[in-house]
């Protein structure tokens, strides 16, 4: 595939993602905020540029006139998605070679549905002010593919775990807690799983919205204790939500109960590797690949 690939925003997610496609792209590019982290951005085989948000400098125009596709993993604020606006005020002329843009959003502009079930025509309802801005952002990018007739895939995330960022860690650490508030429910997704949609999307020059989430909403009490039963060691002891000491934002997450379906980005043909918590832990925990998260130096 002749695909020259930038990533505003190499984070966890977009350097599973390169190191999925980098065997198979003639480029991977990706920005991040500070030059010490450029050093991880090599090791996951992307060629790292800086970007604030605040403007495309040279090197950065120059990837975006080479870029066929797009990968967008920097969140909106109450400015709006600096990404689009610096690449509305660079012109059209500016990414004269792109083919497709892939976005990568949260399932957390659904809000709150009380537990039951929603799929990408559900109705958005979003609580939280940066998961209003999500929403915005999604529009606008709904809006610029209509505008420059390329296609926008746009992936409604669900919670992101994978090596390094997983119960059995935590559990290691002794930071685990098993928080219980009756009835609720999340979906998460393994960030290889993240990695192999956006790369399977991309492939098919896919449009429009998709959630990227496992088949298994269940409650984050059950993770923890599926993690401690593969360690061999007692879970921690439950703790009522009411009676939690939870940051704002932590607690926010408990506010909204939903199960999110993934019918959709199956019926493109995508299989998850990790359909459930479950078999992911097993697999990290049996190939001791749950404490880091893997590289692979650029060429």
């Amino acid at each position: 595939m002749s695909a020259r690939i930038l990533i505003f925003g190499a984070g966890y997610s977009a350097r599973a993602f390169a190191r999925q496609i980098g065997p198979e792209a003639e480029e991977v590019a990706g920005t991040t905020r500070s030059a010490e982290k450029a050093v991880r951005l090599r090791q996951n085989g992307i060629r790292p540029l800086l970007y604030g948000g605040a403007g495309f400098g040279a090197d950065i125009l120059e990837a975006l006139a080479r870029a066929t596709h797009l990968v967008v993993s920097i969140a909106p604020d109450a400015a709006g998605d600096a990404v689009l606006a610096d690449l509305r005020a660079a012109g059209a002329g500016a990414m004269r070679a792109l083919e497709w843009v892939g976005y990568l959003s949260t399932v957390g502009v659904y809000g709150d549905h009380d537990g039951a079930w929603v799929d990408e025509a559900s109705e958005c309802r979003p609580v939280s002010a940066r998961s209003k801005w999500r929403l915005e952002a999604e529009r606008d990018w709904a809006a610029f593919s209509r505008q420059a007739g390329v296609p926008v895939a746009t992936l409604r995330l669900s919670g992101i775990y994978g090596p390094g960022r997983n119960a059995i860690l935590s559990l290691e650490a002794g930071t685990a807690r098993r928080i219980v508030k009756p009835g609720q429910v999340f979906n998460r997704i393994h960030v290889d799983d993240i990695a192999g949609a956006l790369r399977h999307l991309m492939r098919a020059r896919a449009d429009g919205i998709y959630n990227v989430t496992d088949d298994m909403p269940a409650p984050p009490q059950d993770v923890v204790a599926h993690a401690a039963q593969l360690m061999g060691v007692a879970p921690p002891p439950e703790i009522p939500f009411e009676k939690a000491d939870m940051s704002p934002m932590a607690r926010s997450f408990y506010g909204e109960c939903k199960r999110v379906s993934n019918r959709r980005l199956k019926e493109t043909g995508y299989r998850l590797r990790y359909p459930d918590y479950r078999a992911a832990l097993q697999a990290m925990w049996r190939a001791d690949a749950w404490r880091d998260e893997p590289v692979s130096k650029m060429p």
